[in-house]
């Protein structure tokens, strides 16, 4: 996963008028894929009543990605209800995760010649 600042992630959104939210979550849903969430396809996202299913799975790969910490209905309710500010949470959540990752992997050995 790719480490976001929450500033520009609001900027951005802000700026473009809430295009970047649908860049956002088309590359955040990517990344949580390849973490091994399941998570359906990104054009779901334009048919009506499907897109509230394939939210529902975005918010549970949020809840897989940051092993429980955000759960799936509290990052649903933050990025419905709070929108931008609901977004920053969750990137500020998938930072941390991303951050307590790199401290769980092993550090390379040095080589000895």
């Amino acid at each position: 996963m790719q480490k976001r600042s929450v500033i520009a992630v609001i900027v951005l959104m802000l700026v473009t008028f809430g295009i970047y939210s649908l860049i956002w979550h088309v590359k955040t849903k990517n990344e949580m894929v390849e973490e091994g969430a399941d998570i359906p396809t990104a054009w779901l996202l334009i048919v009506p009543i499907a897109n509230i299913y394939w939210y529902w799975k975005w918010c549970g790969g949020i809840d897989h990605v940051t092993r429980g910490k955000l759960s799936q209905a509290v990052a649903l309710i933050l990025s419905l209800l709070l929108n931008v500010i609901g977004v920053a949470i969750i990137q500020d959540a998938l930072n941390k995760a991303i951050e307590s990752r790199a401290q769980m992997l092993p550090l390379p050995r040095a080589r000895i010649a």
